[in-house]
């Protein structure tokens, strides 16, 4: 009987990351170390999780506790025609595994407040803020200005859609309530306005991107600017956000 023939080695899974100007394989080993805080799987959640998935971060935890309904599957790939009825972080979570055995999935299928909130935010390496109203969103700011833990802040509805980083570690940075005002819905509601499906993964998969550089301390993430996309005239525009000194959230902790 004839030996088998040799079968070439298959290159690393992230060769193609390992191989980027600037990132390499210290950037590779902190991100597999990082503790992701994805709040929110929806449009934009799910695809965020999609992709640090599969650029080999340590750990995610998913956040979320609702169930996955039709008119998710427009702008929700990571889930299936199957899935309808069951609790996103199940599907999310069966989905990613199936991307990468590797990634560490931890469930939080509760809405996250208070000491628990917290506690969440304070163990995270980068908290996204992939959520759908402003209540989640000041309530997540302030846990990471308390904590001082990088967030990334996405939000898409209809054509458009922002992004934005704060970094409570860099004394020049500003926070969400810097930049938003409480009863300032500036994009508004998905069910109301309808969206897009690819607006949300351009967006989600751009917070991707941020968590990625913050996590790993490469590139230049977007902190102390904001993002915003027009899917309608195909246009991207970069604005300053500045920090505000008397602002109520990180004013006095700096």
């Amino acid at each position: 009987m004839s030996a088998a023939p040799d079968r070439p080695a298959l290159p690393p899974r992230h060769a193609r990351q390992l191989a980027l100007d600037g990132f390499g394989p210290a950037a590779q080993a902190a991100l597999g170390a990082s503790r992701l805080l994805i709040v929110g799987l929806g449009g934009l959640g799910a695809a965020a999780a999609q992709y640090l998935a599969a650029a080999g971060a340590g750990t995610l935890v998913l956040n979320d506790f609702d169930r996955v309904d039709a008119t998710n599957l427009q702008r929700q790939p990571l889930y299936r025609e199957a899935d309808l009825g069951t609790p996103k972080i199940e599907a999310a979570a069966r989905a990613l595994a199936a991307l990468d055995s590797g990634v560490a999935l931890e469930r939080r299928p509760q809405r996250l407040a208070g000491a628990g909130l917290a506690h969440e935010v304070a163990a995270a390496t980068v908290v996204l803020d992939c959520s759908d109203n402003f209540g989640t969103r000041f309530a997540l700011n302030a846990a990471c200005v308390a904590a001082r833990v990088p967030l990334v802040s996405a939000a898409a509805v209809g054509w458009d859609g922002l992004l934005a980083c704060f970094d409570a570690r860099d004394p020049a940075s500003p926070c969400y309530a810097c930049a938003f005002a409480e009863d300032d819905e500036t994009l508004g509601d998905c069910a109301a306005h309808g969206i897009l499906g690819p607006v949300a993964g351009v967006i989600g998969t751009l917070a991707a991107v941020e968590a990625v550089k913050l996590a790993t301390g490469t590139g230049q993430p977007l902190v102390g600017r904001l993002l915003a996309y027009d899917a309608r005239g195909g246009a991207t525009r970069l604005s300053r956000l500045p920090r505000d000194p008397s602002c109520p959230t990180c004013g006095a902790a700096r």
